[in-house]
């Protein structure tokens, strides 16, 4: 009797010590915003790469928490100079496919597979989507398939496909896309056996972060992708796959990938989505079972599930993390690097539609389309930014000022440059002389939204708001919180007038910022409407005589690091100067889990975590 009693204490102490784990196998993580689309060559936001990242595989992904040393993963061994798969001064790279690999479908993964992705991507090159990045690398003059179009055949776009039936205007436009794909889009990646070959237009060292570890390396099922829509392989009709609505992507809601989880459901009402570990995953079944990314956006709500343990991994505001402290079953890692700026920029040429601009007229009542426009509006708005307030109060010392829309660290970076301060009297001084007086006489009225949950960027808004009150009571801003997908609408559609947002580098170069929001093409750049476009392309005197756009475009190509430097701090000087956007602040991370969660490696590059790599254990 004594031995059962013992053998029932121990089974009980071991089933005592298993339940403190709430549901080991299942991670629960609650963020506050929904994936936009789960198409790769579309997603360009952070919600919908985190679900891309863990359903797709890349050729390669970072070592670690390296920027700069990768390891294999689609791809047997990452290129080199030294073993041959880098050659023709840095313009060819070789990628040898691992085989084996099976997609979630069944389907074995083909070096095919991996250069109809790519192809894919550059079809269809989304406008507001990464795949500028592909051009960047493989055309290095032109950052998008039209701009491609025009400077390789003569054509715009517009003058070959009829934007109404996506078709060509006539059998001569049609035979002149046909020998552009033939010519200049299917000879920048070729299957050669085992292999897939690169052919960049220059070199690029940051080439392998480019297709690393993030969601637009994705490489898709080709057989599953032909036969739910995707492009169809073929060379005669390529054109009518090109810059699709988010909406009309067969992979908007689904995916076709090959990594360690597939997606078991998206519930939009609820909105959360939840991963599925693949059995059948090239490196072996992930230790988590099931993984569950819910948007919560009430921060009471994240707070206790966290507590209860009902959830894993949660976001929270910074000025929370001395109550989450105190708990001993609740893990806050600090100091983690972020290659993140927080920032915002003017749109310049606003949509008339817009429902965040009032009247649409310069009166109290709105602002006009042009109101960004106006380089004193624009440098009035910053100096009206409570810069140090903002990190002390807001986001609780997790931050630092920066002098542009560039990471310290970062080649470029010169701290001796004027960082953004807050001054009244300059803020002041500037709307005074906006629109020639106009703008202090009559006032205005606008709208500043925020994606909810968003707690930074709402007290942001709202602190920015009830300054400009101070400065003038006729300057009325309202600010409105809107989900995640209506937000990212608002910017795309030109309707939003202050755009606050943060950026994440895609890899770790200048010319990932610096491009992105200060050249007219890049990604941001194009948000900022028209005459934005027409003032980055303008020559200026302070470039002796280049534009913008162009100082940006030498940098991208010159090797000499130094000289790479200078243009790029030349550049910086100019958007001080007139106010093209401003930073807010460089994140400082941090992060809050159960002490439970294990494996977790951060990277500042990575789009959410690498579910893969971690499981729950209280030891």
């Amino acid at each position: 009797m004594k031995k059962i009693l013992v053998a029932l204490f121990t089974v009980l102490l071991l089933v005592s010590a298993f339940s403190t784990v709430k549901n080991p196998d299942t991670l629960v993580s609650l963020v506050v915003g929904e994936p936009n689309t789960l198409d790769p060559h579309r997603a360009y936001d952070l919600s919908s790469a985190a679900v891309i990242y863990n359903v797709y595989d890349t050729l390669l992904d970072y070592k670690g928490s390296s920027l700069s040393e990768f390891v294999p993963r689609i791809a047997e061994e990452v290129p080199t100079v030294e073993n041959g798969l880098i050659t023709d001064g840095g313009k060819t790279y070789k990628f040898k496919i691992r085989k084996g690999v099976k997609f979630h479908s069944g389907n074995e993964l083909t070096p095919y597979d991996v250069k109809y992705s790519f192809i894919r991507g550059l079809i269809g090159n989304p406008g507001g989507g990464p795949i500028w990045m592909y051009y960047e690398v493989l055309f290095g003059d032109y950052f998008s398939l039209k701009s491609a179009v025009k400077g390789l055949t003569g054509h715009e776009w517009s003058e070959l496909v009829d934007p109404a039936t996506k078709e060509p205007v006539n059998e001569e436009a049609k035979q002149i896309l046909i020998d552009f794909f033939k010519k200049y889009i299917d000879t920048k990646i070729e299957v050669d056996g085992d292999y897939v070959i690169f052919h960049l237009a220059q070199p690029k060292g940051y080439f392998l972060n480019v297709i690393s570890g993030v969601s637009w390396g994705a490489i898709l099922d080709s057989k599953m992708a032909k036969e739910i829509g995707l492009w169809d392989g073929k060379v005669d009709g390529w054109w009518k796959f090109h810059d699709w609505k988010k909406e009309d992507s067969p992979l908007h809601t689904r995916e076709i990938g090959s990594g360690p989880y597939y997606l078991e459901n998206w519930d939009k009402a609820s909105q959360k989505v939840t991963l599925r570990a693949f059995d059948n995953y090239w490196a072996g079944p992930a230790k988590l079972k099931k993984v569950v990314i819910w948007t919560v956006t009430e921060w009471s709500t994240r707070k206790m599930m966290l507590e209860r343990g009902d959830a894993d991994v949660i976001v929270a505001p910074p000025d929370i993390l001395p109550q989450l402290k105190q708990n001993k079953d609740i893990q806050v890692i600090e100091g983690i690097p972020r290659a993140t700026v927080n920032l915002y920029v003017f749109n310049w040429s606003l949509d008339s539609d817009s429902p965040y601009i009032g009247s649409g007229k310069l009166d109290e009542k709105g602002i006009p389309l042009n109101f960004f426009a106006d380089k004193n509006v624009r440098l009035g708005f910053i100096r009206a930014t409570d810069f140090n307030t903002l990190i002390k109060d807001i986001v609780n010392g997790y931050g630092i000022v920066v002098p542009a829309i560039l990471p310290k660290g970062f080649l470029g970076y010169d701290d001796s440059l004027p960082k953004p301060k807050f001054d009244l009297a300059e803020a002041t001084k500037y709307f005074k002389r906006a629109f020639r007086g106009q703008l202090w006489r009559k006032g205005f009225k606008m709208t500043l939204i925020y994606n909810n949950g968003n707690q930074t960027r709402q007290k942001t808004s709202e602190m920015l708001a009830q300054t400009l009150k101070q400065i003038n009571p006729k300057f009325n801003v309202d600010t409105r919180g809107v989900q995640w997908p209506s937000f990212l609408d608002a910017r795309k559609n030109g309707k939003m007038p202050i755009i606050m947002t943060g950026w994440v580098a895609d890899y770790p170069d200048p010319n990932n910022f610096i491009y992105t929001f200060y050249d007219s093409n890049g990604n941001y750049g194009r948000y900022q409407g028209k005459k934005f476009a027409e003032f980055a392309s303008r020559p200026q005197a302070f470039f002796g005589g280049k534009s913008l756009n162009e100082m940006i475009e030498e940098a991208t190509k010159e090797t000499d690091p130094k000289k790479r430097q200078e243009i790029y701090v030349k550049v910086q000087q100019f958007a001080i100067r007139e106010g093209l956007g401003t930073p807010l602040f460089q994140t400082i991370g941090y992060r809050i889990q159960r002490s439970w969660v294990k494996g977790w490696v951060p990277n500042p590059i990575r789009p959410g975590d690498n579910y893969y790599v971690m499981w729950k254990s209280d030891e």
